[in-house]
């Protein structure tokens, strides 16, 4: 496995071409279904920008440069290529809707369930398909014409909560099918959707498929897992003389307590699991769900060891009889009658609760009582541990005012004592001969402000913070303070840098220009998307010295060839699915696998260690470097691959 701390994160082209990626493009919808707003990111300078796109019924109103890149960073074409859940859903829906009816399906998606439930009618019945997206609206009506279907579906642009009776519908429905699960099962809304639509829309006990979906957890030791929040703990071994989280801060930065969207199977090695799965929640589809609900449970330790986490995951039941099931948990969990999803797929993960701190030991055969309970959209837990308590800091300041939140894979980076080394070597080497000097962080991190300080005969050290601002600047007096440093060290100007100019740095020239190499590293951004520190640090060369260190120095783009069999399955070109011809979405999806000779497939991210099962097929190369010590200017690489 790759550790998840070497920022394992790739650009996965599917061969055998190869061409620069578009923009990446993300849309959301305005509720009056008029117009959608489309997010345009500049990957050179990490920018983005609201661009207005009208509706019209013109499907030539988008044009291919915009579906492409929109759709194909979604999750929809690896969901039509889940064969286990289509086929689950097809048996079901035949298997309940026996008669002439009438259906609704809310998030349509493509049409699949709609398609599977008018055949099932034969001639006769009705069907609703509801779908907010309007993109995929119009995908929608290409694959209902491409299948013979566009008369016997009826395709509306709203969200669920937007139809009226006697205005969109003719009357409620009888049977609901839909498919608005996440990972958590809960984040897209089930509840609400549900509440409305049996308040508004469906017949006294209606049909359903799914029939029920149980969400399940499991206590389990893993360090990996400690390491993705611990920063505490893990950064007690570090020798660079910094401390994020001071005794009397040790409650300031911390991930946020949710669940977390994982693949645990490619780290099963590293969990040991401490308890039998159990049940947590259930949410009928067939009748209305509250909007919360808690159960306590105590739960029986299977072996010795120390809970880091838990680890959930859900089982649809979906038909009344409980014959047909889909379930996301980890391979290492078998039922009776329920078994471990067998092909991997990236649309459904199980999830990862942290357990607070170092976690809780345990013996075999001891209880630990475990508090679940949810809202509208989520699922957390309460495992006797110590809630940290708020204090008085200097100033009137609190622990809750400084509070700041941390994703996961930032808590794991600034917990780990190799990269820590790697960025305290690289400062000292720079600094070596060069007396007092000025420095500017040109990001939001709070390391290296701390770290310069530390290290400088006379530090003047001027910290950006553009995201984090007035709270950012509160940690960093307060952390100054707790690592024995002047608070007046750090200078915190919560600007972006095209606001800056000589005022701000008291007319004098920066000696050191310096940035976190992956702060704006994202898992849904491509490694050269990581520029924008060369775009800075061109703009902000007029109050630069001459001779002005610039760290990191340089950002090479290293590629190696991969053979990623789960992940080429789940890209791959769709044509049947389930009867239904669905090849008109493979372009507009995204498709990489098995494409069309004049085809392309387009660049996606993806972390190796999350994509299943994988085998390196070459030796890693250089395509180009990129010298962030000059301006940003235009460059080329080229290699071959043996």
């Amino acid at each position: 496995m790759i550790s998840l701390f070497t920022k394992a994160l790739i650009a996965t082209r599917f061969l055998p071409r190869t061409r620069t990626c578009p923009s990446k493009l993300t849309a959301i919808q305005t509720m009056s279904s008029q117009c959608i707003f489309q997010l345009k990111l500049d990957p050179l300078t990490g920018n983005s920008e609201w661009v207005v796109i009208e509706e019209n019924d013109n499907e030539q109103s988008f044009p291919h440069n915009f579906n492409q890149p929109l759709l194909a960073t979604t999750s929809y074409l690896d969901m039509l290529n889940d064969s286990t859940r289509n086929r689950a859903f097809r048996e079901a829906i035949e298997k309940t809707i026996t008669k002439p009816c009438h259906v609704l399906d809310i998030g349509a998606g493509t049409g699949l369930l709609s398609m599977m439930a008018a055949r099932a009618m034969g001639s006769s019945g009705r069907v609703t398909a509801c779908e907010s997206y309007l993109p995929m609206v119009k995908l929608m009506k290409k694959v209902l014409r491409l299948n013979g279907m566009e008369g016997r579906i009826k395709v509306i642009n709203k969200r669920s909560d937007e139809l009226i009776v006697g205005l969109d519908i003719p009357s409620r429905a009888d049977v609901l099918v839909s498919e608005i699960l996440d990972s958590e099962l809960l984040g897209e809304g089930l509840i609400p959707t549900l509440q409305h639509a049996h308040d508004n829309l469906l017949m006294e006990n209606p049909l359903t498929v799914p029939y029920r979906a149980t969400t399940y957890g499991q206590l389990v030791e893993s360090t990996f897992l400690w390491k993705l929040h611990d920063l505490h703990n893990n950064e007690a071994s570090a020798s660079d003389g910094i401390r994020l989280t001071p005794p009397e801060l040790d409650s300031v930065l911390s991930v946020k307590r949710q669940q977390y969207a994982m693949h645990c199977d490619p780290i099963g090695e590293e969990i040991k699991p401490l308890s039998e799965p159990f049940k947590i929640f259930e949410f009928d589809f067939w009748k209305r769900p509250e909007s919360y609900g808690e159960t306590e449970l105590c739960i029986k330790a299977t072996n010795d060891g120390r809970a880091h986490a838990v680890v959930s995951w859900w089982v649809l039941q979906l038909d009344r009889e409980g014959t047909i099931y889909y379930s996301t948990a980890p391979r290492w969990i078998s039922s009776p009658t329920i078994t471990s999803p067998v092909d991997w797929c990236d649309h459904w993960k199980q999830c990862v609760w942290f357990v607070p701190g170092s976690g809780i030991s345990i013996l075999k055969g001891e209880g630990i009582h475990l508090r679940a309970t949810h809202t509208d959209t989520s699922i957390s837990y309460n495992l006797d541990t110590q809630v940290p308590t708020t204090k008085v800091l200097h100033q009137g300041l609190t622990t809750g005012d400084l509070q700041l939140v941390l994703p996961p894979e930032r808590a794991a980076i600034y917990g780990d004592k190799g990269w820590r080394l790697s960025m305290l070597k690289a400062i000292e080497s720079g600094l070596q001969g060069r007396g007092r000097s000025l420095c500017l962080v040109a990001d939001d991190s709070i390391f290296l402000p701390l770290l310069m300080a530390n290290l400088s005969e006379a530090p003047h050290v001027i910290s950006l913070l553009p995201g984090l601002k007035e709270r950012g600047l509160h940690y960093l007096q307060a952390a100054a303070c707790a690592n024995r440093l002047s608070p007046n060290c750090i200078e915190v100007l919560e600007k972006r840098v095209k606001q800056l100019t000589m005022h701000d740095t008291h007319q004098k020239k920066v000696d050191l220009l310096i940035a976190e190499p992956f702060y704006l590293g994202h898992d849904s951004m491509l490694p050269w998307q990581n520029l924008r520190f060369w775009k800075d640090r061109t703009t902000l060369d007029y109050i630069l010295s001459e001779d002005a260190l610039i760290i990191p120095s340089k950002g090479i783009l290293r590629a190696c060839a991969i053979s990623l069999p789960d992940l080429w399955k789940s890209r791959c070109c769709v044509s049947k699915i389930e009867g239904f011809d669905h090849s008109v979405v493979n372009a507009t999806l995204g498709a990489c696998g098995h494409l069309p000779e004049l085809e392309e497939g387009p660049c996606l991210p993806f972390f190796v260690w999350q994509c299943g099962e994988f085998d390196v097929l070459s030796e890693t190369f250089d395509v180009m470097e990129f010298d962030f010590s000059k301006k940003i200017c235009q460059c080329q690489g080229k290699s071959q691959v043996f």
